[in-house]
């Protein structure tokens, strides 16, 4: 017997439950229209929110910082890799968070699992929601704290757990601000009244708040009336900003340890010049074009109430992220294969992504779809569910 024989046991195990996942090819940018695998589509499964990866003044800035300062940072931050964007960066997303710093890092996962260690370990109690993203899980799991889940968006459990608590050191609450694959706003005034009364730290995952939520699209937190209160934000620069990168926002102190603790931070190589450039120039277009966040909800409400229509299920999503439930992996493929058919690309989303028997299409809309977008795509699932669904 082969000591790798076990590998493709694994994979023919995964192809059988309908969990087996393939690399799509995409030929074109990341637009409100794409080529993928030789397809022509309208694109329904993108994050690039706002359409700034593709920004003619983004990628103007990204092009002119790569052909002076070259295409890699060559170093980590602490060594020879923090190029002078960085600070331009870091005040710009301290300001639009309202927080005394800010500090970024290679990826919104590089994020999580690098600062939650190094606000809770050994001793310390975390307590997480129950559909936060895989990097907090993650981030929970390296940190070597006692991990407790309470129930999805449930402050009553929350406070339940935390009323039991008192024999920790210290205590983190830790939740998505707009959960990614039901598109629902975490309960985040509740939950900061809870976490103020128990004297706990509080961490929001705003991922897929920043960019789209509160005033100059400052995310969650400003979206629920929290912002300046004590609270640590972290997200990404991958989502709505349109490039790569994560970041957390807080007080200097906080970011003076995670320099220091952060493995992720310390060991990693920097962004690349370019990379910096664009997210700096990609925030400033985004608080100034208010236009684009009234227009990509607006689309979310069109494409909401129009896929309900048709006789789709969807999770009551308050978001541009648009979950329709299918139940099982099989099905969930099969429609998202004859969506594809009819020139819509809407990807299925099977466990461990999502919990058993809720696989289902994650729709997300984006701000530079037009009106004939939008159209072409909904009669593509009105077919689709006339032929797969009745």
């Amino acid at each position: 017997m082969n000591q790798y024989d076990w590998i493709q046991k694994e994979c023919a195990e995964l192809e059988q439950a309908d969990l087996l996942r393939h690399l799509r090819t995409l030929m074109s940018p990341p637009d409100n229209t794409i080529t993928i695998d030789g397809r022509y589509v309208v694109n329904f499964g993108s994050n690039n929110y706002l359409g700034l990866s593709t920004h003619e003044r983004v990628i103007a800035t990204a092009a002119s910082a790569t052909c002076v300062f070259g295409t890699g940072a060559s170093g980590s931050r602490l060594m020879s890799g923090n190029s002078y964007h960085y600070e331009a960066l870091e005040t710009n997303l301290a300001e639009i968070k309202g927080t005394e710093s800010a500090l970024v890092f290679s990826s919104g996962y590089a994020t999580n699992i690098s600062i939650i260690p190094v606000l809770a370990g050994e001793g310390d109690l975390i307590l997480s929601d129950a559909l936060n993203h895989a990097s907090i899980i993650d981030g929970c799991r390296l940190s070597r704290a006692t991990k407790e889940v309470y129930r999805h968006c449930d402050v009553e459990h929350l406070k339940e757990l935390l009323s039991k608590s008192s024999d920790f050191r210290r205590r983190l609450i830790v939740t998505d601000g707009v959960f990614s694959m039901d598109g629902d706003i975490a309960p985040l005034q509740d939950i900061y009244e809870v976490a103020t009364n128990f004297g706990a730290m509080l961490l929001v995952d705003d991922a897929h708040g920043f960019g789209v939520l509160g005033r100059g699209g400052s995310g969650t937190v400003a979206h629920c009336g929290l912002k300046g209160k004590n609270i640590i934000e972290m997200g990404t620069l991958s989502k709505a900003v349109g490039g790569l990168g994560g970041y957390v926002a807080g007080s200097r102190a906080l970011i003076e340890l995670l320099i220091n603790r952060a493995r992720g931070f310390i060991f990693t190589t920097g962004l690349p010049p370019g990379t910096v450039a664009a997210a700096d120039k990609a925030l400033k277009v985004m608080r100034s074009s208010s236009n684009l966040r009234k227009r990509l909800l607006e689309h979310a409400e069109t494409v909401r109430n129009a896929l309900t229509n048709i006789g789709y299920t969807l999770l009551p999503s308050q978001t541009q992220i648009l979950p329709v439930i299918l139940g099982e992996p099989q099905h969930a493929t099969e429609v998202a294969e004859a969506l594809l058919a009819n020139d819509v690309y809407a990807p299925a989303i099977r466990p461990p992504a999502v919990p058993a028997g809720t696989s289902r299409l994650r729709v997300t809309v984006m701000a530079t779809h037009t009106d004939t977008d939008i159209e072409h795509a909904l009669d593509g699932f009105a077919n689709v569910y006339s032929h797969k669904l009745q």
